[in-house]
């Protein structure tokens, strides 16, 4: 299983022609929601481009890098927020009155949305490797557009995008370098 999430796992250089069912959608949110957020806080919401169209509309938004990456995918995700996720609170969290210090403190509800919505669009990612489904993430792109052409009325602020489908080919190039333990962590 650590060779299909980790070692063997390459961000794709394109994709199959093979689209993806909307079971599969579902089953890629049914475990990414699995995993562990602050106080259970669940702030990630996830707007799932699958049909042809839906993703066409995301052209405008796109650095023109990631246009084909992102339109070529039989599924585009838009990674977001929800900045109000505390009040549900109540509901996920009912031992502890969360709600009221989020409410409270706004500063500490966007921290704690920005990097528990990032940390569940990790998982999505392991939830579609596990699914033996390849991911490409990107971060180029107008969020402002973004939220304007699929979160208007939602106040989700969008995070970043993943595009999620088969690999055509196995990548051209060796896996780019990454730092050894030395220079990334220290042990203290």
């Amino acid at each position: 299983m650590l060779d299909i999430l980790f070692r063997e796992a390459r961000t794709p250089d394109g994709w199959a022609d093979r689209p993806l069912e909307a079971s599969v959608v579902h089953a890629l949110y049914d475990l990414c929601k699995l995993g562990p957020t602050s106080g259970n806080c669940q702030p990630a919401r996830f707007v799932f481009l699958h049909s042809a169209d839906s993703r066409e509309r995301l052209r405008p938004a796109l650095s023109p890098g990631n246009v084909e990456r992102a339109l070529g995918a039989p599924l585009c995700v838009v990674v977001a927020t929800d900045p109000l996720f505390y009040e549900q609170m109540p509901r996920l969290h009912p031992d502890e009155e969360l709600r009221s210090w989020f409410a409270a403190d706004l500063s500490l509800a966007e921290d704690t949305a920005g990097r528990n919505g990032t940390l569940t669009g990790g998982y999505l990612i392991l939830a579609a490797r596990a699914l033996g489904l390849d991911v490409l993430p990107m971060s180029g792109f107008d969020n402002q557009k973004v939220d304007d052409i699929f979160l208007g009325g939602t106040g989700w602020r969008s995070n970043f995008l993943l595009a999620i489908g088969h690999a055509a080919t196995a990548p051209a190039r060796a896996r780019a370098p990454r730092l050894v333990f030395d220079e990334a962590c220290l042990l203290l």
